[in-house]
């Protein structure tokens, strides 16, 4: 095992570790951007999510009015 090579190797991974790590870095600090923007909710399905919010869940227990 030739040490020299060993290190040499790990060197050249460290710089491409640190690279990787700036990279993220900047990601990180400039936020979300770029890309496709997302879709805007349908109506159809806007009046689903409503109604669904507005009916009991049928496993859960009424409350008693009273």
């Amino acid at each position: 095992m030739d040490l020299g090579k060993v290190l040499t190797q790990l060197r050249e991974e460290l710089a491409n570790l640190d690279a990787a790590i700036l990279s993220l870095e900047r990601v990180q600090q400039e936020g979300r951007r770029g890309g496709r923007p997302q879709k805007a909710p349908s109506e159809a399905s806007r009046a689903s999510r409503a109604t669904d919010k507005t009916e009991a869940d049928p496993d859960e227990p009424r409350a008693e009015e009273g």
